[in-house]
């Protein structure tokens, strides 16, 4: 994989490979996310005003540093192999971490595939060749939010 070198004049683009339908389907509760999940391999998680907007606007960005990511920047939903308790613990926590992007207007979380292009400034996965697969509702939402405060201690770090 090249390196990347910011400040390129044409406009980047994560191009969105699979014919987007005028809406995702929806799942609608943890179960049916968990169950979703576990059926597909490298399935990721990305807060965002949808598919169709990422498409036209382009890549994601880092404000802080003031450069332009090769990929949208996403996070993995996928249990890894050696997370010990259940798959919907891994996914509610998951789903949860980044909830607040969520909060934005017209932001919501969407599940994708794709190639990794990279790894972002906070070791996200920077993705292209973007499949869109469901958006994540509410109810499934509040269900993740709840086992998550449920089952973790929320907010404690790791050592």
């Amino acid at each position: 994989m090249g390196g990347y070198r910011g400040g390129m004049s044409e406009k980047l683009s994560p191009r969105v490979v699979a014919e987007l339908p005028r809406e995702l389907p929806v799942i609608g509760s943890l179960a049916e996310l968990v169950e979703f999940i576990d059926r597909r391999d490298g399935v990721l998680l990305r807060y965002s005003k949808g598919p169709w907007h990422d498409a036209e606007s382009g890549v994601s960005r880092d404000y802080e540093a003031d450069v332009d990511l090769p990929g949208l920047s996403a996070t993995p939903v996928t249990p890894e192999p050696w997370w010990p308790r259940q798959p919907e613990d891994w996914i509610a926590r998951r789903v949860c971490k980044y909830a607040e992007l969520g909060e934005e207007e017209d932001r919501y979380p969407w599940l994708l595939t794709g190639e990794v292009a990279g790894w972002g400034p906070d070791h996200e996965p920077l993705v292209v060749e973007v499949r869109p697969l469901v958006r994540i509702g509410r109810r499934a939402l509040d269900e993740a939010k709840a086992l998550y405060q449920e089952r973790f201690d929320v907010g404690r770090d790791s050592t």
